[in-house]
């Protein structure tokens, strides 16, 4: 059986999972994503390239890389995953550019026990100060491990793009609306959106509502006020895309916050 488990504190979320028949569609993050796969392999296609991360693999996502995901084999999968938000890891490392990670998946036992040792205290809601402390050493090891790699700024267009899709979330895509503001047809939009983010405009949007979504649950413990504020038709509808980005509805994400 499928379980998944959040947990959230000092501004980071982790996340337990157990899968053996869920596939998470097509997706990206607002935040950086780094697990470690515990049993079993997980599968995932990430920039056009599909990537196999073995048990005690240290699986590395940057914020907005498009990926999916899926146990390998029927034996199933069991693995962590942390959320950091970019600007929290910033704070952290005393960076002024944020960092952009190069190597999707490494090997490397200190790096795998300090995501383990934060994902453990989290999860199993120890003091946020020792949480704080840990994401210190797993930021220290991240950034000194020669894993990042310079930050490519999004091409003018697409950030545009972003900015004006993120101002609409409450309301249906308007792709003709974006096109006209950027001089560009409808194809031609939707070409350069996916050959930058690896993700098309409409995916994207309905990912960006999805994040909006859980960031009004986790603030004001309520579905059905983030149901209307995102412009979702009903909590159903909103369970259904939650759930193929989190793995659990919206409704089972607010319990774990509990």
């Amino acid at each position: 059986m499928d379980k998944f488990i959040y947990k959230k504190s000092a501004g980071i979320t982790a996340l337990s999972a157990s899968i053996k028949d869920f596939t998470y569609k097509k997706h990206s993050h607002k935040e950086y994503a780094i697990g470690v796969t515990l049993r079993g392999i997980q599968q995932y296609n990430l920039d056009g390239s599909l990537q196999l991360s073995y048990q005690d693999g240290v699986m590395i996502f940057n914020p907005e890389q498009a990926h999916d995901g899926m146990a390998h084999d029927k034996t199933g999968l069991d693995y962590v995953m942390l959320y950091i938000d970019p600007q929290l890891l910033l704070n952290v490392s005393e960076k002024k550019e944020i960092v952009r990670f190069s190597t999707p998946i490494v090997y490397d036992y200190q790096l795998e026990q300090q995501v383990l040792g934060l994902s453990h205290a989290v999860l199993s809601e120890q003091d946020e100060a020792l949480c704080s402390e840990l994401l210190l050493s797993l930021t220290d090891r991240l950034i000194h491990t020669n894993l990042s790699t310079d930050y490519k700024k999004d091409n003018a267009l697409i950030k545009k793009a972003k900015d004006m899709i993120h101002y609409n979330l409450g309301k249906v895509l308007k792709l003709d609306e974006i096109c006209t503001e950027l001089h560009l047809s409808k194809f031609q939009f939707i070409r350069l959106f996916k050959a930058h983010t690896g993700i098309s405009p409409y995916q994207y949007f309905l990912n960006c509502k999805v994040e909006y979504a859980k960031q009004l649950i986790e603030k004001n413990k309520d579905v059905y006020s983030a149901v209307a504020e995102c412009g979702f038709v009903d909590l159903t509808h909103l369970n259904k895309h939650f759930k193929s980005v989190y793995g659990t509805t919206a409704f089972e994400y607010m319990s774990y916050l509990n």
